[in-house]
């Protein structure tokens, strides 16, 4: 992964080349829409309150769990056993992003929603609050599954899912089976090859207006060269490079493909 120090100045650079974040100069219609109605709505919707007081709990709990990880891993903590407020200071998704995942769904009316990396269930929950009908998460660690389902029961929301394993072996079986899905979050594996491998798994259950979300698309090289070839995938015509998080489109409508940096 890039140091502190590359990833700022690999963000500085974003940052002066990016599209105008107000939507100026861009000419998709589609992704004038999208900076205006979804990047930069500022509604304070109720749901970001209820999430966000569940953020402030994992935020404050000192008993400590052990993690089995089968990602690519947390940088800041090596150790097996956490405190829940440790994991949550590190791997819970800003506020800034999880709140743009919940009008990305409730925006695009996505009532079938899969995710990859439950983690304590804060994005889980956002999409979930969002209007989706069904969240399904995947989780490889018992214990961090077993506080987002604390979550979720606290929150009474009763359309998430929780498959825990492996996700070499989950995805899998749940593709066999599962029917089209409108939107999917891919958080659990910050490396190359099973970023694509996972990607190409669940195209098999997109539909023609489905949305992928790519996080940390700049966290290594690695993800660099994943986010490079899922612009390029024939599946694709349209992505979104926020830097911190890749939005993907497969609208077969978009009849020319588009690429866009746009300063979030």
């Amino acid at each position: 992964m890039y140091t502190a120090l590359q990833l700022a100045a690999k963000y500085l650079r974003y940052y002066r080349t990016a599209s105008n974040g107000k939507g100026h100069g861009v000419h998709s219609p589609f992704v004038f829409d999208f900076i205006k109605n979804v990047l930069r709505d500022k509604t304070r919707y109720k749901d970001y309150a209820s999430v966000e007081a569940l953020r402030k709990k994992l935020l404050s709990r000192k008993d400590s769990i052990e993690i089995e990880d089968f990602g690519a891993g947390s940088t800041t903590l090596i150790t097996r056993k956490r405190a829940v407020k440790d994991v949550a200071a590190t791997s819970l998704k800003p506020k800034k992003y999880a709140q743009l995942l919940y009008r990305i769904a409730k925006r695009y009316n996505c009532n079938s929603v899969v995710e990859l990396g439950t983690s304590f269930g804060i994005t889980t929950s956002y999409l979930a609050a969002a209007g989706a009908e069904n969240v399904t998460s995947f989780e490889g660690s018992p214990a961090i599954a077993a506080i987002a389902k604390e979550q979720f029961k606290a929150s009474h929301l009763q359309n998430v899912k929780v498959l825990l394993g492996n996700m070499d072996d989950t995805i899998p079986r749940f593709v066999k089976d599962a029917p089209p899905q409108d939107l999917f979050f891919l958080d659990g594996n910050h490396r190359k090859e099973p970023t694509l491998l996972y990607f190409e798994q669940l195209l098999t259950l997109a539909k023609p207006n489905s949305i992928f979300i790519i996080d940390d698309i700049h966290w290594s090289e690695g993800m660099e060269e994943a986010w490079g070839l899922l612009k390029s995938h024939k599946a694709v015509t349209l992505s979104l490079d926020l830097f911190f998080i890749g939005i993907l489109f497969v609208d077969p409508s978009f009849l020319v493909k588009q690429s866009f940096t746009i300063r979030f």
